[in-house]
This record gives C-alpha cells, structure tokens and sequence, in this order.
C-alpha cells in the first residue's frame, strides 16, 4: 500500500481538445494533492497531442503523462484501458479522477475490474481524512441522501466526477511542469472496436453544464406546455432550457434537461428558475451559479433563499413581460 502515491487525473480529450471536466477534476485534484503533499499527474492519450498537453500544466499539473499513437487518437474502450492499466501497474497511484462522462463511466469500470480496486461513480464531492483515505460523497437512494465512501483496502482509490461539480483554476501559462512522452506496446490486435466514422452533435444544440445561461422550469408551469415559454426566454436569451426532476419524471421533457444531485450539475453565468420550489436535490445542481433569479408566486418557496434577485408572481404573466422588455432593448 505504501508504494502507491500521488494523484491522477484522467485527461480526456475528444479531437484534440481536453474536455472542460477534466480541467474541473485537476483543479480539484490539485487542492486534495496539497493537502496530501503529492503531485498531481494528468494522463493524456491519442494523438499529436505534445501542444495540448501544455494547458494541463497551466490548469494544475505538475506532471502530464503523454502516451501517443495512431492507433490511440480516438477513444476505444479495449486500447485506453490498456494503456492506463499498464501504467498503473508500473507508476502506481493512489488516487485516479476521471470525469462522470460517457467515456469516463465506460473507461473507469473497465480500469477498476482489471485492477481489481473499487470505484465510486458520479461523485459530487472529494476529501481527505485524517487518514489520508479520499472521501467520496455522491448521490445515493434516488439523490435523497448523501453517502461519502472510502476504499481504505485496495489501490488506487478512483472516483468518476460529475461534470460542473468542481471548480477549474485560473490558466496560469507561468507554471512549469514536466511532460514525460511514454511508449506502450499496442498493436490492432489489442483493439476489438473499430472506428469508420464520427459524426457529430447537431450544431446549435449546446450542452446544458457548458451553457452561460440556464432558463429551468419546474413543477410551477402546470404541465409541459409551460416549456414553450420557458425556451422563448432562454432563445432571447442565448441560454438552454433546464427542468427540474419533477418534470422530468411527470414526462413534461427529457432527462437530458435535467438539473439536480440525480441530473446535471451546473454553474452558468446566470440561472433562472421559473415555478421551482427549491428542494435540496435541485439547489445541489445549481447553487453555484454566478447569479440566480427566482421566479415563483410563493413567497416562502425555499428558491429565494439561495436566489440573488427574487420575484414573486405568476410566471405567465412575469416571463412575457421580461421578453417583452429584453426584445424592446436589443
């Protein structure tokens, strides 16, 4: 156990470009490694990635494991897994972050399988104990509770991290570290999976834990209409539409929209929430952003508490006035 030190960070990158939540988790993982006194090492694969590698160390890195191929520069589940498995079995780390996204959750199981070492998903929290054991604390009984795990028998300790949860640090391009290029043997006999395409997203469908601003509707619209004027503000706004979970469950819009401890985290410029209540499980999802607007004809609804700026009306009658206005002026 006790050859196993410092912490890594799992650097995804889709294209060239390392993922926002990855810069999320290094910023957290720097904080957890001063309190250890460790270092913190990013783990980045694919391809022609030496330029890129450089933002780690300006966003916290002390070291960046550069592990490049052909071969490795779009994601597959059988050839990062090996590389990272192969790593760890040589370097071994203590702790491993990686992003809650659709490769993150894909990538870590696989890890901590062959490893033979626990996983905690979806985390909205890190700590160290007085123990020097990496506290994990995420969602658990549908968001109802919080539970904080720890993995004190088997390394390294890993976690997946909810996108939008953590804080990024400030681009420090005067910080220095060291990018160690490091070769793996791996041939196309080691990858099952072959990519023939990518296509991408729709262009104007932007993701709700990288959107500026968030219009979310809540249980307050009186049933999924509601949401056409909800996605009027948000367009006049140049934001995305958010829903609280009662909503999605009601069937009024897709989960995708979701924010909450059982949906997305965010922490957009400016978030309004319109006929949402305030239970504890949506306020997890958004209590960060830069500043909230409540709108709700109750006036001891438990959103005002955290809001910045609080009116209480009906949002039928608020809502198409505040576009009214917004178009009046632009």
């Amino acid at each position: 156990m006790e050859e196993y030190k410092n912490i890594w960070v799992f650097a995804e990158q889709r294209h060239g470009k390392i993922m926002g939540v990855s810069l999320e988790i290094l910023g957290e993982a720097r904080k957890l490694a001063d309190k250890k006194g460790v270092k913190v090492i990013a783990v980045l694969i694919g391809n022609n990635m030496k330029e890129t590698a450089k933002d780690l160390i300006y966003y916290g890195a002390d070291i960046v494991y550069l592990v490049e191929s052909e071969l490795l520069a779009n994601y597959t589940t059988d050839g990062y897994a090996k590389v990272i498995v192969e790593l760890v079995q040589k370097y071994k780390p203590e702790i491993i972050l990686y992003g809650a996204t659709y490769i993150g959750r894909d990538l870590a199981p696989r890890i901590a399988s062959r490893l033979h070492t626990g996983l905690t998903a979806d985390c909205t929290g890190l700590d160290i104990d007085e123990n020097g054991l990496l506290l994990q604390t995420r969602p658990a009984f549908g968001g109802n509770l919080m539970a904080t795990i720890i993995c004190p028998e088997k390394r390294p300790q890993m976690a997946t991290v909810r996108p939008g949860v953590m804080k990024k640090l400030q681009k420090n391009e005067e910080r220095k570290g060291e990018i160690i290029d490091i070769k793996i043997n791996i041939s196309e006999n080691d990858i099952r999976t072959k990519i023939f395409d990518i296509i991408k997203e729709a262009k104007g469908k932007l993701n709700i834990e990288e959107a500026k601003i968030i219009v979310s509707g809540g249980r307050g619209l009186g049933g999924p209409a509601g949401f056409k004027l909800i996605q009027e503000l948000a367009e006049v706004l140049g934001g995305v539409v958010g829903a609280s979970r009662a909503t999605v469950d009601a069937g009024w819009i897709s989960s995708d929209h979701q924010v909450g401890q059982t949906g997305k985290t965010v922490r957009p410029e400016l978030y309004i929430a319109c006929g949402i209540s305030g239970a504890i499980q949506h306020l997890a999802g958004m209590e960060h952003s830069k500043i909230i607007v409540a709108i709700n004809k109750n006036p001891d609804a438990p959103i005002f508490k955290v809001a910045d700026y609080g009116i209480v009306g009906d949002l039928y009658k608020v809502i198409p006035a505040i576009i009214e206005e917004i178009k009046r002026v632009s």
